[in-house]
């Protein structure tokens, strides 16, 4: 039995500036029909032991027992000419099976909410579908948010739960150019992204003509279980319990878009850096992230704020986790300020609070973690007035391979309410960069686009203000002849580069007049 869909997406647009216009990406806007076969079980090609297997006490937390969902999609290859990608990828996943048995399993829970994979052999689902669409209709859309991935990637009744479901659903829709997108849904619990790809990996070298894995796989959870007598050693301002006042709820109506962050975005951003900081590309996006989200938050100057960084720790530990391990080795290290201190200094103040979560993440840290999921019961992560980040530029989605050659694109379907992450992209100028979705409440998402507008805004004069290149007197002038609004004008007051007495004076006096060029000029200098 086939099951027709109709997919239209239509897009919405908020207003800002044509140098903007570089960075805000635009929403999806297609109308198109899949039809898909019946789900199946696809099971090992081989018998698996049957046999029950402990996750790491790092695996099984709170913030780890859901479902992550991902599309990659790929173009039509002559080489591959009439050969069925769903047939192939079907096959190779049999056959990965084998080897990756855990997979084919179920998770059960335990005493003390320890999750176990009861290693039955029932199999993932598999799709496989149809539709009258092709690559190149999808333009210049193929980024997060995808509104047709509930279409790509059908949720089959009562195989969403975390206990006694499949582990991993899988489905393959071939388009009209011989193209296609291969989609899939994983218990978290089970793998992070490393661990995923390190299995999809398998996937293509098995459609390719391999008998097994480049990488064998390393189950070894114990490596990240805690120790005998748990102590908690390390500072976890990530997991407390703390109630934070004027938390925000997250209404249902979000808002989902993506934005560009190429060479021309990043050196905007680095003019707000002194010459002297050294920071990756990674650290100055993330601090203008926080504080536009934090301003188009509308926080009291007081309210907690805070930020998660999500680090891979493999190569902390000593000697470093095996490298087929495809369990989770995730950090979630935290940064806290308040909403005005974030805001109102300037933003390398962001900058090092960045680094210094990242820093965090050491062995015993990690050992720490571990500690403190058996001691206090497996909590999640406090996500209340929380910004986190999901860095995915080298986690390699792109290089899945079932014999089409590199995914067009490879990554998670949307964004969350609380989480970034960062993709590997490049614009339509063919320029390389990361594409960051974000999902905010529309009148959020306006406030947050403007704050982000103002900052990439080839504004010289404000950011020669924020660096303190330009003196007061001159950033009074830009303002009176039209060169600095008067947002920006207020932002400086508050940022107290400039008083409310001297602005007042200044607006009253023109205490000093320049041209535009002059204002230039002085930015420049």
């Amino acid at each position: 039995m086939n099951y027709e869909e109709q997919v239209s997406i239509k897009s919405s647009h908020l207003a800002f500036s044509s140098f903007f216009a570089m960075a805000l990406l635009p929403p999806t806007s297609l109308v198109f029909t899949v039809r898909r076969h019946e789900p199946e079980l696809v099971v090992p090609a081989k018998p698996t032991p049957r046999e029950c297997k402990l996750l790491s006490d790092i695996d099984d937390q709170d913030g780890h027992r859901f479902q992550i969902r991902g599309l990659h999609f790929y173009r039509f290859k002559p080489s591959m000419q009439g050969k069925d990608p769903a047939c192939i990828i079907k096959e190779a996943l049999t056959k990965a099976l084998v080897f990756y048995y855990p997979y084919a399993g179920r998770l059960r829970e335990g005493p003390n909410r320890k999750l176990v994979v009861d290693c039955t052999g029932e199999g993932v689902l598999f799709i496989q579908a149809d539709a009258d669409v092709t690559l190149d209709q999808f333009g210049d859309s193929l980024h997060p948010p995808f509104p047709c991935y509930k279409e790509l990637l059908y949720e089959v009744p009562g195989s969403n739960e975390l206990l006694n479901c499949p582990l991993l659903q899988i489905q393959v829709t071939r388009l009209k150019c011989g193209g296609f997108i291969f989609a899939h849904r994983f218990n978290h619990t089970m793998s992070d992204a490393a661990g995923l790809i390190q299995f999809m990996c398998a996937m293509g070298e098995m459609a390719r003509g391999a008998l097994a894995p480049s990488t064998p796989p390393v189950w070894e959870r114990h490596l990240l279980n805690a120790r005998h007598s748990p102590l908690i050693t390390c500072v976890h301002d990530e997991y407390d319990n703390a109630t934070l006042t004027n938390g925000i709820e997250m209404p249902d109506n979000l808002l989902h878009r993506s934005f560009f962050f190429g060479p021309t975005q990043i050196s905007a951003l680095r003019r707000f850096v002194p010459h002297n900081l050294r920071c990756s590309t990674f650290d100055i996006v993330t601090a203008c992230l926080w504080r536009c989200r934090t301003k188009a938050m509308k926080l009291g100057p007081n309210d907690d704020v805070r930020f998660i960084c999500i680090v891979n720790a493999r190569s902390k530990f000593n000697p470093p986790l095996p490298s087929g391990f495809y369990g989770n080795a995730l950090g979630y290290p935290v940064a806290l300020t308040t909403a005005g201190q974030l805001c109102q200094n300037p933003m390398e103040y962001g900058i090092e609070l960045v680094r210094q979560a990242k820093a965090k993440i050491t062995e015993e840290y990690m050992k720490s973690t571990a500690d403190l999921m058996v001691i206090r019961g497996r909590p999640n992560v406090n996500t209340v007035r929380c910004f986190m980040v999901s860095d995915l530029t080298r986690a390699k989605f792109r290089e899945v391979d079932f014999g089409w050659g590199e995914a067009e694109f490879g990554g998670p379907a949307y964004g969350g309410d609380r989480i970034s992450f960062y993709i590997p992209s490049k614009n339509k100028e063919g320029e390389g960069g990361i594409v960051v979705p974000v999902c905010l409440p529309a009148p959020v998402m306006e406030s947050f686009v403007k704050e982000l507008d103002g900052i990439l805004s080839n504004n010289e004069a404000v950011v020669g203000a924020e660096n303190e290149i330009l003196s007061k007197d001159e950033v009074v002038a830009g303002v009176e002849n039209g060169i600095l609004p008067k947002d920006e004008a207020a932002a400086r007051v508050e940022n107290e580069i400039l008083s409310k007495d001297e602005a007042a004076v200044g607006a009253e006096n023109r205490i000093l007049i320049l041209s535009k060029d002059e204002a230039a000029a002085g930015a420049e200098k």
